[in-house]
């Protein structure tokens, strides 16, 4: 019973991998993902430049070599605008592929905002930021390595030919355009110490992301609410909290992570600055339209040298899935490398 209990168990994560596909890739470590989080993001930094780079594989305990795999590349830069003012511009580059069937999107999009200064001093100063993207989306899958309940006889035998679907009647790939928009506020109180929020609403286009080829039928892509805070607090000289929260709802998809990490101060100073951060998440998310449970523990780290940052999470499976997972649920990585140049106007946004 417990082999065909677990047997239940991958079909839903595969089914899941099915339906969750029409959703958005989703970081445990959002705040090391910022283009993705928040278009308006863009150019947010203490840097000039921006590069960042995130890896997710999930599921490989289940899945084997089908598991999930999800990787992103962003470049952004900040441009001065008069005196305390700021353009951000960038781009990012995002693929993920899902399941036995090869369900694979590709995005690329080009990102801007507009950062105005709201009032403060030299060190306690407060933003607004708007920003937007636009991208191009490219969505694929395999259909003749689909399976379907008419090609099992249900005596063992199995027919391939005998496929519910019939694939002359689907596009396997099909390319759309997306839009999205938000916005950012927030306040430096000094150089260890910022707080703040934003939202954003992705898919303003609700793109046709259907593979049927009838143009009759038309299934939109659902829009996506983010809504995201956090900042940094110094208790003592070397030693602070850097709390986050991030809230994203689609259609009938709902996510919600939240938690803290330890920042402890290595030494050096701003030209040679060192940090370690230990953290712990939960996600809360809903299953099938049914109420938000806890789906994994994250366990993260974080270590900044200088002008370089990496981080890395461990997801714990605590959802019902993980009698098949064995509670593994995915790892991160996450590497950042900002480029300052000589420019610096005394304190300007949270270390993102």
């Amino acid at each position: 019973m417990r082999i065909v209990r677990n047997l239940l168990i991958i079909c839903i994560v595969v089914l899941t991998g099915a339906s969750a596909g029409a959703q958005d890739i989703h970081f445990s470590q959002f705040y090391l993902s910022p283009l993705n989080l928040n278009p308006a993001m863009t150019g947010v930094m203490n840097c000039n430049i921006r590069l960042v780079g995130n890896y997710r594989n999930q599921w490989g305990s289940v899945l084997k070599a089908n598991a999930y795999n999800t990787y992103s590349f962003s470049y952004d830069q900040r441009v001065a605008v008069g005196r305390s003012d700021f353009f951000g511009v960038g781009g990012t580059f995002w693929g993920d592929r899902a399941g036995e069937a090869d369900f694979a999107t590709l995005q690329g999009r080009i990102s801007g905002s507009y950062s105005k200064f709201m009032g403060g001093d030299r060190k306690r100063r407060n933003y607004l930021v708007v920003g937007a993207d636009a991208g191009i989306t490219q969505r694929s899958v395999d259909f003749q390595k689909l399976r379907w309940g008419t090609q099992h006889d249900g005596n063992g035998g199995f027919d391939a030919s005998n496929a519910t679907l019939e694939p002359s009647t689907y596009d396997p790939n099909f390319i759309f355009a997306d839009l999205s928009a938000g916005l950012l506020w927030f306040t430096t109180f000094d150089e260890d110490n910022n707080f703040y929020i934003g939202g954003a609403y992705h898919h303003l286009n609700r793109a046709n992301v259907s593979f049927n080829r009838n143009t009759d039928i038309f299934e939109a892509l659902y829009g996506k609410i983010t809504i995201h805070a956090g900042g940094e607090f110094m208790l003592a000289d070397r030693f602070g909290l850097v709390p986050g929260v991030v809230m994203m709802r689609q259609g009938p998809s709902f996510e919600l992570n939240t938690g803290t990490s330890l920042k402890f101060l290595l030494g050096g100073n701003r030209l040679n600055y060192q940090a370690f951060q230990i953290g712990a998440w939960m996600r809360l998310s809903n299953h099938f339209r049914d109420a938000t449970t806890a789906d994994a523990l994250i366990i993260s780290s974080r270590f900044d040298y200088q002008d370089f940052s990496i981080g890395f999470s461990y997801d714990i499976n605590v959802s019902p899935l993980r009698e098949a997972s064995n509670t593994i649920g995915g790892f991160e990585f996450a590497l950042v490398y900002k480029i300052c140049g000589p420019e610096k106007r005394n304190v300007y946004c949270p270390n993102f």
